[in-house]
């Protein structure tokens, strides 16, 4: 099966063309290389994204028919990610949202029940 129509199948992009523009801007190794998105896999290699700070990765033990629900994910990929990394992500996703500017974006949880009960609702 080529890499991106893995990538999409287990969920990992939403889109195959999103897997496909991630593995040309360098995003996406197997087994520790940069592949292009026409690059085979097999059971027991290793892929990894790019999800600044760190390298996710995940190791292949099956091959669905088509894209899966996100319940039957782990049946085909498992993580090996470490737990130092995992950490260093959580670490810089609450920075991230710690430095959003108030009033840009989609408004969080917290600020819609604010903005309800200012209207009084």
């Amino acid at each position: 099966m080529r890499i991106d129509k893995f990538l999409w199948c287990v969920r990992l992009f939403k889109t195959r063309s999103l897997a496909t523009q991630a593995l040309k801007s360098d995003q996406v190794k197997l087994n520790e290389r940069l592949v292009k998105a026409s690059t085979d896999v097999k059971a027991g290699d290793v892929v990894a994204l790019r999800e600044p700070p760190v390298w996710r990765s995940w190791e292949i033990t099956a091959f669905p028919a088509s894209r899966v629900g996100a319940k039957l994910v782990p049946a085909f990929i498992a993580e090996r990610t470490s737990f130092s990394d995992l950490e260093k992500l959580e670490l810089a996703r609450l920075v991230k949202a710690q430095h959003r500017v108030v009033g840009t974006g989609r408004p969080t949880k917290r600020d819609r029940r604010d903005m309800d009960r200012f209207q009084g609702e």
